[in-house]
């Protein structure tokens, strides 16, 4: 879920192109929201890659992000065996990457083998783990491959729509792509420039090459003020993930621009950092390993504010790690999320803690304090944190918030583990459970509280590794589900992670663009041009308009490991760490009492403004 995951959501945007109007060339303009950390498809853990991902990647089979329905690929049919445990592909024939190596079903098994390497560590790969053991994979010809698993791998076919297809015999390696586009330029900290692929094997109906565009430039924009400054200005044409104090304003001076698909399914959240190695103090430690503390902290927000002021009434409480808007898999058991401080107190009693004058202090009689970390330039989650830092003072625990850019928070959370709490987001990659593996399992990385465990560390970590394993395997839904649901209940009594809000599916589409239609299913929209679409279209007394298609997706999920870093240095490498963040212990951003309309006056739309 902490992968861009994520994880699924927000938004995508569908298009039945106009052949009569349409003509072939043209370039859409976009905005990733932070820098991509690999360009190597196996290793994405990361929102920015995983659209590059999505916009190059060649799949076996693709998820129809609209009907929810599997589509061929570079596969033109498959079979599921009975047991779970094997798919066979018949690949289509003819097939070649963007610097002309042939594609076969040589390509299919070393992709397979790098992404369930153990020692690669492939998030992406985690989905797939629902046992120990090797995977066996048999390629009788260059159009057929079978690949099978120690154990049933339930909804496994879904699964290969995250699989982008590599070159085994590329000198290129993982830049030779089967997708609609390919890198072509990229400038650290400025853009990635994406250019068609000329061996790109769909076509339309009437056999035209796919895509219609000639290229697509992401440049590289954190600050949300300025994207939306240039999409104003008609510089980019899609915002993924509007922020929802600009919602209404789009709504009021350009009108049609802003769309709201509903209730999404990703989700803000907040958790303490228990990992062993972490260098804070042990009584520290001790709090945030006890879930009486966590309930407490979790009682304690007020999430109906967070709604309400933060995200201008587009967002709703979080329940937990599923969205009600993910109609099967949410478990409706779970109790509604309800602010409490007088039951947060009772709780941090029961667990020895006392409230004197104002302050909370532990057994020992060190006051609890601890610093709440989140991405700088993320305006909304710097409101989200001094609005809890403002609640939890109310029960006498002094919150500093501390804001990092991305590079250096994803440093302190995978390698240096230097940090108390943190306030992130997550994206779902999928509505199956499957796709959030990689959070879930003891021994997966973003397991983020305490990630990459060789053993469970409490009785109730080990009883979710095995619920997840199980619902993995089971060949009914029903059973699936009764697993899943225990998962959910096991989350919400132990709060490792506090969530806090789920957000609409907000968006912004240029009037340029033509056939938008905003949905809540992940990928959103930055990364919206499939391979059949992205076409210009000239209408008489009109602009040239682009007819976009769907898919990327929104959030900084956070999560790649040292090896990540280490093997994709040079071009692709991260930013450098910067030594410190911005702090802040006081909670005078935000004032509760102002009404909804005055905070949303207050956030002032301002070229220079920080987001």
């Amino acid at each position: 879920m902490l992968r861009s995951l994520r994880n699924l959501l927000v938004l995508l945007l569908c298009v039945a192109a106009r052949p009569a109007l349409a003509q072939s060339g043209g370039e859409l303009h976009l905005c990733l929201h932070g820098e991509p950390k690999t360009f190597n498809p196996i290793l994405v853990d990361d929102e920015p890659s995983e659209n590059i991902r999505y916009l190059t990647g060649g799949v076996l089979i693709r998820l129809n992000r609209q009907t929810q329905a599997l589509e061929p690929g570079l596969a033109t049919s498959w079979r599921v065996s009975k047991d779970g445990r094997s798919i066979i592909f018949h690949l289509r024939k003819g097939l070649h990457f963007s610097d002309g190596t042939a594609f076969t079903s040589e390509d299919v098994a070393y992709t397979m083998r790098l992404l369930m390497d153990p020692e690669l560590h492939s998030p992406t790969g985690d989905a797939f783990r629902s046992s120990q053991g090797t995977i066996g994979i048999q390629t009788p010809s260059g159009e057929i491959v079978t690949i099978t698993f120690p154990a049933p791998v339930a909804g496994l076919e879904r699964l290969f729509d995250q699989v982008a297809i590599l070159s085994a015999h590329s000198p290129q390696k993982e830049m030779a792509v089967l997708g609609p586009f390919y890198v072509s330029e990229y400038k650290a900290g400025s853009y990635v420039q994406l250019r068609k692929n000329p061996n790109y094997w769909k076509h339309d109906a009437q056999g035209r090459a796919l895509p219609y565009l000639d290229g697509i430039r992401l440049d590289i924009q954190r600050n949300r003020d300025i994207e939306l400054l240039r999409f104003r200005r008609g510089e980019i044409h899609l915002i993924n993930g509007l922020d929802a104090e600009y919602f209404n304003r789009l709504q009021q001076e350009m009108p049609g621009v802003a769309h709201d698909a509903g209730a999404g399914l990703d989700g803000e959240f907040m958790w303490f950092n228990e990992a062993p190695a972490a260098p804070i103090p042990e009584y520290k430690k001790e709090w945030f390993r006890a879930a009486e503390f966590r309930r407490a902290i979790s009682a304690a927000i007020n999430r109906a504010d967070l709604c309400r002021i933060v995200f201008s009434g587009y967002a709703r409480p979080a329940y937990g790690p599923v969205s009600p808007a993910n109609h099967f898999w949410f478990n409706a058991g779970l109790p509604a999320p309800k602010y409490d401080a007088a039951g947060a107190l009772r709780l941090l009693a029961q667990a020895g803690f006392r409230f004197e004058n104002g302050v909370l202090r532990d057994r020992a009689g060190n006051r609890v304090e601890f610093s709440l970390v989140t991405n700088s330039g993320n305006k909304l989650r710097e409101q989200m944190a001094t609005m809890v830092q403002q609640d939890l003072l109310q029960i006498g625990v002094k919150v500093n918030v501390v804001t990092l850019d991305f590079s250096s928070l994803i440093e302190r959370m995978t390698r240096t583990f230097d940090y108390e709490a943190c306030l992130l987001g997550l994206v779902n990659t999928d509505l199956d459970p499957n796709g959030q593996m990689t959070v879930w399992l003891s021994s997966a990385e973003n397991h983020q509280w305490n990630p990459s465990q060789k053993t469970p560390a409490t009785p109730w970590e080990a009883e979710v590794d095995r619920l997840m394993q199980e619902q993995a395997v089971a060949p009914r839904d029903k059973d699936r589900k009764k697993a899943f649901d225990r998962v959910q209940q096991i989350v919400y009594d132990r709060q490792p992670f506090i969530y806090l809000i789920n957000k609409d599916a907000l968006s912004a589409i240029s009037p340029l663009v033509v056939g938008a239609a905003p949905t809540v299913l992940n990928p959103q929209a930055s990364a919206t041009v499939p391979s059949t679409v992205g076409r210009l279209s000239k209408q008489a007394g009109c602009p040239t308009r682009y007819i976009v298609g769907h898919r990327a997706r929104r959030d900084s999920r956070p999560g790649r490991s040292k090896r990540l870093r280490e093997e994709h240095a040079g071009p692709r490498d991260l930013a450098p760490v910067a030594p410190e963040g911005r702090h802040s212990s006081r909670g005078g951003a935000v004032q509760r009492r102002r009404s909804a309309a005055a905070e949303r006056e207050r956030v002032a739309l301002t070229p220079g403004a920080r987001h």
